[in-house]
């Protein structure tokens, strides 16, 4: 079956068609810059545009990044403020004319991981993080979501972990790989301590440069880079809609 995915992030809002049995894009994901400010409109006018560039029609996921509640945002950390309260699955029906479901985006990476990617076929605590404007989190415990974790909000010497160690930070401060690894390796043995993991998956647009700070990454749990990287997202938010 296909269905469109479209994942909104702080920086760029991507989409594309996509195999939901196989797991992959049926066409080049198109990808527009947020934005500037994120208020709901803007941003759902961006959604429409994707999916008229690929004049689709049928299901449509979409995430987003903060907590959904049946299609309802209720945090929005690095979004404008007025998302939250927001029907994003109305809005976003409203100006695509299709019906479309909305999910947190690290879940939906997290789905497409556990699927068709890294985490495919493993019991136990698996534990995809997605590192990009901000921190997500995919919690999944015997392959089952447990959603909306919003790890990247643990505090870490006295601020939150994505204002630290998320692949912003490393570019706003500066920092050399193996530097916001440091950084990085300090938030993962928090959460290693307060999870005990059997997997961590690093997912986000980082996970394509994983050979520049995965080896200064010492871990009692095993970690691996997200095998479909950045496009997770979108995968999974259309499979998620293939079957709501």
């Amino acid at each position: 079956m296909a269905a469109m995915g479209i994942d909104i992030g702080g920086s760029g809002i991507k989409g594309a068609p996509v195999d939901t049995v196989a797991g992959k894009l049926i066409k080049d994901r198109l990808r527009i810059p947020t934005p500037d400010p994120s208020e709901p409109g803007r941003v759902a006018e961006v959604v429409r545009e994707i999916v008229e560039e690929f004049a689709w029609t049928g299901p449509i996921g979409v995430t987003f990044p903060g907590v959904v509640l049946d299609g309802i945002v209720r945090t929005a950390a690095n979004m404008d403020k007025s998302w939250i309260g927001t029907d994003a699955a109305a809005l976003f029906a409203g100006v695509t004319g299709q019906k479309v479901t909305v999910l947190n985006d690290a879940d939906a990476a997290g789905l497409a991981e556990v699927s068709f990617g890294a985490g495919r076929d493993l019991h136990g605590v698996v534990l995809v993080l997605t590192f990009g404007t901000g921190i997500g989190s995919a919690l999944f415990v015997d392959g089952h979501l447990v959603p909306n974790t919003e790890f990247g909000h643990l505090q870490i010497r006295g601020k939150e972990a994505e204002a630290r160690a998320s692949a912003q930070s490393r570019t706003d401060h500066d920092l050399s790989w193996d530097k916001w690894a440091e950084r990085v390796e300090e938030y993962l043995e928090h959460v290693e301590m307060l999870l005990s993991p059997n997997l961590i998956v690093i997912g986000g647009g980082v996970s394509r440069k994983a050979e520049k700070f995965l080896p200064h990454l010492k871990l009692r749990t095993p970690l691996v880079p997200a095998s479909l990287q950045n496009e997770a997202g979108i995968i999974g938010a259309a499979c998620v809609a293939a079957v709501s």
